[in-house]
């Protein structure tokens, strides 16, 4: 979630995945995919570097998980083949 504000500087949280464009005419537009509109303070590109950041942060968080995994298999499942020639 970003964290954007109204106009009169109340704060609120949006998912940036649902933000289908952004209009700055003059006020800054936030249309979601379901055709919500919301104005905020915020500049069209300060809303785009809020984005991006958001994007950043995420990516950053899954290397970081990939990197802190144990180089053991405890607790993965795994196929075990059946050598008794049963089914």
């Amino acid at each position: 979630m970003i964290v954007v504000s109204k106009l009169n500087h109340e704060k609120f949280a949006v998912n940036p995945d649902l933000i289908q464009r952004i209009d700055s005419a003059p006020d800054t537009i936030l249309t979601l995919v379901d055709g919500t509109k919301y104005i905020v303070s915020e500049s069209m590109p300060e809303v785009i570097e809020l984005i991006d950041v958001h994007r950043a942060e995420i990516i950053a968080r899954a290397q970081q998980a990939v990197c802190a995994e144990p180089d053991n298999t405890a607790g993965h499942l795994s196929l075990v083949h059946d050598d008794t020639g049963e089914n």
